[in-house]
């Protein structure tokens, strides 16, 4: 499969600051791509190259086939971009947004009320056509700039942080039409601070104070980690009956729920304390666990602790 973007290299300098340094990456077309980093890390530069409206200081980046430093126009035509803040018109209805930036890349006057039909249906702004932009929320905002960036059919659609403030329900809807997008063959690359939604994406890269540290598939750098590291989380409840009982849906059985994935977390039932107020015990390796007795039902009390090698197992632990 071809590559819809490749850097080699790419670095970007503002003065004397060094924002992205030495980056190579390839992501092959329809792929999900997430960049994770922290605040001021250079992700935002990073895709602001990619686009073409940056040039790099080295290194060389294609994008769609073009050369983003020797041609960025030909890149801006072949890309969508939806920006981390909100940056439409907030005094234009939702349909003359869509018909502003319909105008503003070309497309064809017999194939746009058709597509900005289709768009309004697909990105759930149906009703909302006559409502101004800077009157809808924050979720509905973000959809409205997802329309306007595709108006134009993109083969490469950037995204940077596009969840930022959004509320659970917006943001698993803005996924499922991400993941909509990646079966029709569209490249996306994604910028974000959420984990959760990192393991959504293909390939993750994480970049720190403009190097990219580490990259590959998030499911296989999971394991690499347990493996390399031994660590897993353990989640002390008090009592145990409750929390097992909200386990029991996701597990299939209670007896189940102190065992979720390889490497995953231990649950296990805190040590009753006794009058010297003694510890409570830890979890216990797995030929010593032992099913708990299902009693006690008020409100469940707990923290996480991480585990660490050099742990001293002790007390009963829930096993299969």
């Amino acid at each position: 499969m071809a590559n819809a973007i490749v850097a080699e290299g790419l670095t970007k300098k503002f003065g004397s600051r060094l924002a992205v340094d030495r980056v190579d990456l390839s992501i092959p077309q329809g792929e999900i791509f997430g960049l994770l980093g922290p605040n001021g890390s250079g992700k935002t530069t990073m895709i602001r190259m990619l686009c073409g409206v940056l040039a790099p200081s080295a290194g060389r980046a294609m994008v769609g086939g073009y050369d983003v430093g020797r041609e960025p126009e030909k890149v801006k035509r072949v890309i969508g971009y939806v920006s981390q803040k909100f940056s439409l018109y907030p005094d234009l209805t939702v349909r003359e947004n869509l018909d502003f930036y319909g105008d503003v890349y070309g497309v064809p006057a017999g194939a746009g009320p058709q597509r900005k039909h289709d768009l309004i249906a697909r990105c759930g702004l149906d009703g909302r056509e006559y409502q101004t932009a800077g009157s809808l929320s924050g979720g509905l905002k973000q959809r409205l700039a997802l329309a306007c960036a595709l108006i134009h059919q993109p083969r490469i659609l950037f995204l940077d942080e596009p969840t930022a403030g959004v509320d659970p329900v917006a943001r698993r809807f803005l996924w499922d039409l991400l993941f909509q997008l990646a079966q029709e063959g569209t490249t996306l690359f994604v910028t974000t601070h959420y984990m959760d939604e990192a393991e959504r994406c293909m390939h993750v890269a994480y970049i720190h104070y403009g190097r990219l540290l580490v990259s590959g598939d998030p499911k296989a750098m999971k394991r690499e980690e347990v493996a390399n590291t031994h660590r897993r989380v353990e989640i002390i409840c008090e009592p145990l009956m409750p929390a097992l009982l909200a386990a029991r849906p996701a597990t299939g059985s209670a007896r189940r729920a102190g065992r979720l994935g390889s490497g995953g977390p231990v649950l296990r039932r805190r040590r009753p304390r006794t009058g010297h107020g003694a510890p409570a015990g830890r979890a216990v390796p797995r030929r010593d666990r032992r099913a708990v007795d299902p009693f006690g039902l008020s409100q469940p009390r707990g923290h996480l602790r991480e585990l660490r090698p050099d742990d001293r197992p002790e007390g009963p632990a829930l096993g299969a």
